[in-house]
């Protein structure tokens, strides 16, 4: 796993120092953001793999180097046409590469070639020498002809090439794109096999580079300008900038003043050289952004600032003072201005515009609920105790005698108070052993249900407490036989005032095995001629009993 690692990491170094090394062009990677990277080598997802390495080798670029990257499949399932070019090629771009891999879906199609395209035409390859990386483990999945689209490039362009890293594919998959990179000059490089790709790494890489006679000293560049634009995004005015877990969008502006096309989505420290024109920008941070519209005339530098007007709130759901957080506690927070409120859970911080946060915290069938008042740039850490007690439930066939286990275990609790009518109010149920409710303090009543067994225990719930119920169904098994029979029964002795005996439970099949209370028992078995046998047999707690009808 390391060494595959290490190689893809290698393979990506491989397009820095060999393709664009001598002339610093400028690139674009292209990563497979499709369904398929969820699939695992070596017991570790492929996207894992593929956002260690690129953070890995993006740390060793120079900084001088302008690295684009581009992605497909990744905000929308069965979509050919989502491929969205997320950081365009500029230096010092690895945070921004490595935190947009970091938070990217994984779901889509692999429209390969016509991100290729799109990658080309961004770096526009008729005008300038241009580099692609694309890093797919998939094959063309929307259409599109890679080989045909590498001669297109190549006969177009000034100096276009693409290198291709095929992921986890097959040789015979991996010659189905090598033609890509083969057409354009560029190189493919096979992953699956990592004997291989270390070996065609280290001829690549380590090789030394050939003699050349010296190329004239070239002019002096002209020192590249400022960024034109730096904005900063603060939760309240006067606070210090917000630097890590934000995000940039960027808008063209339309001619109404609305959001036009989405030009980049940065995150973290944004600094950029935007084309003169109209803009609209939108900071976020958790759950809050704003925006603001923003004209770039030549030759001037903007720094705008902009305030969420947002405060920070931790919280930690527990369901008594001084216990341990819940991990599956669901967090709801309803903050000001939206419509369908987040859940969460566990843990929680998050980024909330200012105002009142209701919060709602439910753990089993506990639910707390509190408004927090929350200030533009205030941060509150505080425990939501919902207030329930904790309880396990199991049913034995009597007490202290063997565990049930099997199928057919199921538990019900109700509130023990009865309403008018004589009934009920159901609060929950649950299936199989150790079954585990969180309750809050209140009288209840358990019907337990073995099979055809069925017991009712009150019990009590008090706040913070746990609580190991043990039922006992005092109860055994009862295992009939009756051989060419088509329906078994189990009735009751006792017959009722009509002369009727009560039925406990039937089977369509030649055996019968259920838990049932213990007592006497008729057994009737009946062919499929209608005639009928009859036994009886006496159910002991705790025991097991077999009868044959014949």
């Amino acid at each position: 796993m390391a060494i595959l690692a290490r190689s893809f990491a290698a393979a990506i170094l491989l397009l820095s120092t060999t393709t664009f090394g001598f002339a610093a062009n400028k690139v674009i990677i292209i990563l497979d953001a499709s369904g398929s990277m969820w699939a695992q080598i070596d017991g570790k997802p492929k996207l894992e793999i593929a956002r260690e390495s690129l953070r890995t080798v993006l740390q060793s670029v120079p900084a001088a180097d302008e690295i684009g990257f581009m992605a497909y499949g990744h905000r929308e399932k069965g979509s050919c046409d989502d491929i969205q070019l997320i950081v365009p090629p500029q230096a010092g771009s690895a945070s921004a590469i490595s935190a947009a891999a970091d938070s990217m879906k994984f779901l889509g199609k692999t429209p390969l070639t016509a991100a290729v395209k799109q990658a080309a035409e961004a770096l526009r390859y008729t005008e300038d020498k241009a580099t692609v990386v694309l890093i797919t483990d998939g094959l063309e999945t929307c259409g599109g002809d890679p080989c045909a689209l590498g001669k297109e490039l190549e006969a177009s362009g000034v100096d276009f090439t693409a290198d291709v890293v095929g992921f986890g594919l097959t040789a015979d998959e991996g010659k189905q794109i090598a033609c890509l990179a083969d057409n354009t000059g560029g190189k493919y490089i096979q992953a699956s096999d990592e004997k291989a790709l270390q070996e065609a790494l280290v001829e690549t890489v380590a090789a030394p580079a050939p003699t050349l006679e010296p190329a004239p000293a070239p002019a002096p560049e002209p020192a590249k300008s400022e960024f034109n634009f730096m904005p900063t995004v603060v939760l309240a005015e006067g606070g210090d900038p917000v630097t890590d877990g934000n995000a940039w969008e960027v808008y063209k502006a339309k001619s109404d003043g609305t959001r036009g096309d989405n030009i980049t989505t940065e995150y973290g420290d944004y600094k950029a050289n935007l084309e003169p024109g109209d803009y609209i920008i939108v900071a976020r941070d958790g759950e809050a952004k704003v925006e603001q519209k923003v004209r770039i005339e030549a030759g001037q530098v903007y720094k705008p600032i902009f305030t969420l007007n947002a405060g920070t709130l931790i919280l930690h759901p527990r369901p008594s003072q001084g216990a341990d957080v819940v991990s599956g506690a669901a967090v709801v927070i309803a903050y000001p201005g939206v419509g369908n409120p987040p859940t969460y859970y566990g843990d929680t911080k998050v980024v909330l515009p200012a105002g009142d946060e209701k919060v709602t915290v439910t753990i089993g069938q506990g639910v707390a609920t509190e408004t927090i008042p929350l200030a533009a740039g205030r941060v509150i850490d505080k425990d939501i105790i919902v207030g329930v007690g904790h309880v396990v439930a199991n049913a034995y066939y009597a007490a202290g005698g063997d565990k049930a286990d099997g199928s057919g275990i199921g538990f019900k609790v109700l509130k023990a108070k009865k309403k008018i009518d004589g009934t009920r109010d159901e609060v929950t149920y649950a299936y199989g052993p150790d079954s585990k409710f969180d309750l809050p303090p209140d009288d209840y009543v358990l019907i337990a249900t073995v099979d055809l067994a069925v017991v009712e225990q009150p019990f009590s719930v008090k706040l913070g407490e746990f609580q190991d119920l043990k039922v006992a169904m005092d109860a055994g098994v009862l295992a009939i036989t009756a051989p060419g029979t088509s329906k078994i029964e189990i009735f009751e002795t006792k017959k009722d005032i009509n002369g009727n005996r009560k039925s406990i439970g039937y089977a369509y099949d030649e055996k019968y095995q259920a838990a049932i209370a213990a007592g006497d028992y008729a057994v009737v078995s009946e062919k499929s001629d209608n005639s009928k046998k009859e036994g009886t047999v006496t159910v002991k707690a705790g025991e097991r009993v077999e009868l044959t009808v014949q």
